[in-house]
This record gives C-alpha cells, structure tokens and sequence, in this order.
C-alpha cells in the first residue's frame, strides 16, 4: 500500500512482518528500534494497531533521523476501552478460539465488502494458530493519548475513510487537531477496493503538506 508512493519519493519501503502471537506489539517496536539505528533519514508508520504503534515510538524516541510519521486508520485515542476495532478485535479473536479460522473468514464474508474479506483472510492466516492471541494484544494495546500526540514535533500525515465506523474519522481529526504538525486526507471504502496503494498515496500528500512541501 506504500511501496509505489514512498517510491516517488526516492525512499525505499520496508515491511515489517508481524511477530506471532502477544508480542505482535514488541515486534514492532523492535523493528522500529532497529531502523532508528540506521543512518539517514526515514518516515515510520503504519495502519490501525501499526500506526498506533508507530507514532507512540516516535514520541517516545524521537530519533535523530525521523523525518514523520504515516499514519493510516487509527482506530482510537489512549486506552482501547469501547472502541469499535477493539470489540472487533475481541469478537474475532473469541470466534477464532471457539470455531477456527475458516469460521472466522466466513464470518467476514458474510459482512463485509469481497475484497476486504480477501484481505483480512491473507492478513490473518499470515499469523497462523497464534492469530486470537494477536487479536486480544492489539485490542488491548493503549493508542497514543492527545498529550502524547502534542508532544510529537515531526511532521505527521493522517488518512482516514470517511464510511469506515471501526476507524472513524472523528479520531483521525482529533489526532490532527492534537498533534503539533499533521496534515489529513480522506478517502472511501470503494476507493481502496479498487486501489488499496490510495492510502500510501494520501499518506504521503499529508506528510509533505505537514511537513509544508506541499
């Protein structure tokens, strides 16, 4: 979803598998504590519990070479309690543990768009028998809270689909609002069905604009 848009920009992607099981968060950090190590200058970022994720580090550090932060979906503001992603979360994680992952993805299918339910099945069976254990780390993970978000100085490009209820739009604006450089693109469901690299592309249109080069 990033490669092509960091490309024009002359920067390379790298993906970070998801460690397995409840250190799905740790792994992260780690690979984010390893790029921090490297010379030069990189953007972090990530989507859903991975821009969380993200963007906590970056406060957190706040490393020499940091140029911003790409932040895609958020899903909630501090602690997880109530969120519409971390019931989701929970809810796939109890169905994962109860009937198995083939229940889990027909479950999917049953609600969601085609593609989406294609994507979250890959997604998901990337993770293996540990995938419920994911599921409740991610729902219990805290987001940055706004004090965080106000201390983070680098620029910060937010997306947000404005028909999406499991991350709404509203947290994507209160993180612009809070944060002290941030730039938001919107953009829909049926968009990203039809060109999931649209995020990386808002992405990264936010971040120049926040980072006031465009």
């Amino acid at each position: 979803m990033f490669e092509s848009a960091l490309a024009a920009q002359g920067m390379a992607l790298d993906a970070v598998a998801p460690r397995p099981g409840a250190d799905v968060v740790a792994g992260y950090r780690a690979a984010l504590d390893a790029a921090a190590d490297r010379p030069g200058a990189f953007l972090v970022g990530g989507i859903s519990l991975g821009a969380h994720v993200a963007t906590a580090w970056a406060a957190d550090r706040a490393p020499a070479g940091l140029a911003g932060v790409l932040v895609v979906m958020p899903a909630w503001t501090g602690p997880p309690d109530g969120a519409p992603a971390a019931a989701a979360a929970r809810a796939t994680a109890g169905q994962v543990r109860a009937r198995g992952l083939a229940a889990a993805v027909a479950a999917a299918r049953a609600g969601t768009p085609p593609w989406l339910a294609d994507e979250l099945a890959r997604a998901w069976a990337g993770y293996g028998t540990s995938l419920a254990d994911a599921l409740d780390a991610a729902a219990a993970q805290p987001a940055p809270d706004l004090v965080t978000l106000g201390s983070l100085a680098v620029p910060v490009g937010i997306v947000a689909l404005v028909d999406d209820p499991v991350h709404p739009l509203g947290t994507a604006r209160a993180w612009a609002q809070a944060l002290p450089r941030a730039a938001i693109r919107t953009t829909t469901l049926a968009a990203l069905g039809s060109d999931p690299a649209v995020l990386g592309r808002a992405a990264v249109r936010a971040w120049r604009h926040a980072a006031g080069a465009g």
